[in-house]
């Protein structure tokens, strides 16, 4: 009977030494990465939350509706009667006085129209009455537009101060979130530098659990990668196996096997 030879390819027994328990320690590091617990190193611990600078920003926000009051205080200065409460409280006083003056000025024209008709020799008479009050009915008129000026002099010094007080709120209702606005814009970036140090505070860390996480793979790796340049090294020993070739029965038998399936797939 004739033998089959077969030719096989072993590494060296050092190699194989080192090669078996590589590949142990191998699969025990590819397990322990499938049962890890990823949260301890993609967990929300490295994402850096608000710093206190962001947080004041964001309370100052409430700021920026501090214009209310003054177009409150705006609005109470516009209207018809908005004027009365700029009037003067002595505006009375002073129109009081004035006419106290006139009224006196304009008793001393009344003496005057007498020494006139006394030295005319007409004291008392007809002449003198007419005078008397063509003199009084001028002088009603220019008490009465004397009083209405007074009156119309308050009124437009009221309505200027009102219109005053009105420009001056509209000009602080937009001052006023325009100024909180800047806090805000300040406080934001000083917070986003504060922030962005912070996250990369947090990446660092990040970066540092991945390593550890990888780092029993990657040194096993670095042994396999050891290992095979190794292997390429020292090409190893060949081994000759010889085994007995198949009787005539047993090739017969793988024959008719095989014809067997033939027939089946015609059929």
């Amino acid at each position: 009977m004739a033998e089959v030879s077969t030719v096989v390819q072993q590494p060296p027994e050092f190699i194989e030494a080192a090669a078996k328990p590589y590949i142990t320690q191998l699969q025990k590091d590819v397990g322990g990465l499938r049962t890890a617990d990823l949260s301890k190193i993609y967990g929300p611990q490295y994402v850096a939350g608000l710093g206190a600078l962001t947080q004041q920003a964001i309370g100052q926000a409430g700021g920026l509706g501090a214009y209310a009051p003054y177009l409150q205080a705006a609005g109470a200065a516009t209207g018809p009667t908005a004027y009365q409460a700029y009037m003067s409280p002595y505006q009375q006083d002073v129109i009081s006085s004035t006419l106290k003056e006139f009224d006196i000025q304009s008793q001393k024209g009344l003496g005057a129209i007498a020494q006139s008709a006394l030295q005319a020799g007409a004291f008392g008479g007809g002449r003198e009455g007419v005078a008397r009050a063509e003199y009084m009915s001028a002088s009603d008129r220019n008490r009465a537009a004397l009083q209405a000026q007074l009156l119309q002099q308050g009124f437009g010094q009221a309505q200027d101060l009102a219109a005053r007080q009105y420009q001056q709120q509209i000009e602080l209702a937009q001052r006023a979130p325009a100024l909180v606005g800047q806090q805000i814009s300040a406080l934001t970036t000083l917070g986003g530098l504060q922030q962005g140090q912070a996250q990369a505070l947090a990446s660092a860390r990040q970066q540092l659990a991945q390593q550890q996480y990888m780092q029993p793979l990657q040194a096993t790796q670095a042994l396999g990668s050891g290992i095979t340049s190794l292997i390429a090294g020292y090409p190893g020993s060949q081994q000759v196996q010889t085994q007995p070739s198949p009787t005539p029965l047993q090739t017969a038998l793988g024959a008719g096997a095989t014809l067997a399936g033939v027939y089946r797939a015609f059929n």
